[in-house]
């Protein structure tokens, strides 16, 4: 299952590696969806009169940066939610675990002037 010394910081690192996802995905809802909804204020008028998913379709269509923006928000946090909840079901995988642990042991290897040393040892 790998080695038990790693077991602790590599879980520590998984956990501030998700969390600054999951800070980026936050800052795309802040910045990026409200951007794109402004966008799209002419469509959303009309699909407020009549609602049709051909409306919807067709307003993402012809309204490429919003379509972009939007999708860049519910992607990656469907993306997240995903990577998650396998991670909840089934724990890491094994090239996940390979992952963490070449990071870090190059954060092992720069020592405390790595900026996530303190974080990942802070024992």
């Amino acid at each position: 299952m790998g080695n038990p010394r790693h077991s602790a910081p590599l879980e520590r690192l998984r956990a501030i590696i998700l969390r600054r996802w999951w800070t980026t995905s936050g800052l795309l809802w802040l910045t990026v969806a409200p951007l794109s909804l402004w966008n799209l204020r002419p469509e959303l008028a009309q699909l407020r009169q009549y609602f049709t998913w051909s409306a919807v379709r067709l307003g993402l269509a012809y309204n490429r940066p919003a379509a972009i923006g939007l999708g860049l928000c519910v992607g990656l946090t469907v993306a997240l939610l995903v990577a998650e909840s396998r991670y909840i079901l089934w724990g890491m995988t094994k090239d996940e675990r390979r992952r963490l642990e070449q990071l870090c042991d190059r954060i092992t290897a720069q020592g405390p002037s790595h900026p996530l040393w303190r974080q990942l040892f802070r024992d």
